[in-house]
């Protein structure tokens, strides 16, 4: 069998992270309906409370140790970048198949292209229209985490100003200002309306904002985004969500120093962009070991893998939308795979020490090259 039948699951060693690349039904569909072995590294799936037993049922070979996966597999899947212990496993040839968020962790690209790996990552994958297939999953869940992890900081106990998000009879609920209505952003302002706090949508996008409209008649306001009215919004707020996405770009920054400073002491942000740079000029990324930090007076919350928190559930989220992917591309190849699925095309990164993603491209300043050409030398 082909070294490029062989799929690698090691365990991920990002502090917090719990998630695991793939499912034992991941597993079995592509071993037996791809012909595929797949190699789980012992204990893969323990924090997403799923045994070794359960994969070898179906199917995988389980090894011992992340070498051993990282020397034989052809294709490594994982759920986050490579940390920097993993980047010396990179090798010419490897294809990697994980979110990269190469615009904002450069080093990672930079070993990438060095070690001349195929990188293919998963929020890039687009399809027609613009929608982000394998980072709907995980935003949706982040989107959702967004209010539940807020509303647990502005408690005083924990640094906050001792609001409750949904307020009491005769008291008014905490106000909760979501900026980017995108998968995140939809799902952050679903939640929290549902938790009865008084929520404010903002987005750029008003065909997106009639939608929302649409579905929720009014429980959840609306707003054209534009620097006026988030400085005004964010000055309010008990909560910012920040959920601005450019795929594979750098997020924007939305919220200015300026703007922070003008929040009130206790106040929570909640900048779930931060995998992406972040959209709030005072956020760098957190653990969830040490999740928050004050600037201000206002708690910055800046985890940059908030699904990591809820692992069985993510894994299983994220398995259900890449396994099609990588079943393509472990049973076809790289070139045959994206010549058969521009979806997939967008999502291959770098290949032999090329960027072949415009916008990642134009994110680390380095030139593009085409993808047919970056394959075909």
């Amino acid at each position: 069998m082909s070294e490029s039948l062989v799929v690698g699951i090691p365990r991920e060693v990002k502090e917090g992270e719990h998630r695991v690349a793939v499912t034992p039904d991941g597993v079995h569909e592509l071993t037996a309906a791809g012909g595929a072995t797949v190699l789980i590294e012992a204990g893969a799936g323990e924090g997403s409370s799923i045994s070794d037993d359960d994969y070898a049922r179906a199917g995988a070979e389980i090894v011992a140790g992340a070498a051993a996966v990282w020397e034989r597999a052809g294709m490594v899947m994982k759920v986050k970048e490579p940390q920097i212990e993993e980047l010396e496993r990179l090798r010419p040839g490897l294809v990697l198949f994980t979110y990269l968020h190469l615009a904002a962790y450069p080093e990672v690209a930079n070993a990438l292209l060095e070690r001349k790996v195929t990188g293919v990552a998963y929020e890039t994958v687009q399809v027609d229209g613009g929608a982000l297939p394998l980072l709907a999953p995980m935003s949706e869940v982040a989107g959702r985490m967004a209010p539940q992890v807020g509303s647990h900081f502005l408690e005083r106990d924990h640094g906050g100003r001792g609001v409750l998000l949904g307020g009491a009879p005769g008291v008014r609920p905490a106000r909760v200002v979501v900026l980017g209505a995108g998968n995140v952003g939809w799902n952050a302002a679903w939640i929290a309306q549902g938790m009865e706090a008084e929520v404010l949508l903002l987005d750029k996008n008003l065909d997106r904002l009639r939608w929302v409209d649409q579905i929720h008649k009014g429980r959840i306001m609306t707003l054209a985004s534009n620097r006026g009215a988030v400085e005004r919004a964010v000055a309010d707020a008990d909560l910012v969500i920040g959920a601005v996405l450019v795929p594979g770009g750098r997020a924007p920054v939305v919220v200015t120093e300026a703007m922070v400073r003008t929040m009130k002491a206790g106040a929570v942000i909640v900048d779930a962009a931060v995998d992406q740079g972040g959209c709030v000029e005072t956020t760098h990324e957190t653990t969830h070991a040490e999740p928050v930090y004050e600037l201000h007076g206002v708690l910055h919350y800046a985890v940059g893998n908030i699904p990591a928190a809820v692992p069985h559930t993510s894994t299983y989220a994220l398995t259900n939308a890449t396994l099609p992917y990588a079943h393509a591309l472990a049973t076809l190849g790289v070139a045959a795979a994206v010549a058969a699925d521009n979806e997939l095309a967008l999502g291959v990164n770098t290949v032999g020490g090329n960027v072949t993603n415009a916008a990642v491209a134009e994110a680390l300043g380095r030139p593009v090259t085409p993808l047919a050409d970056a394959l075909a030398t």
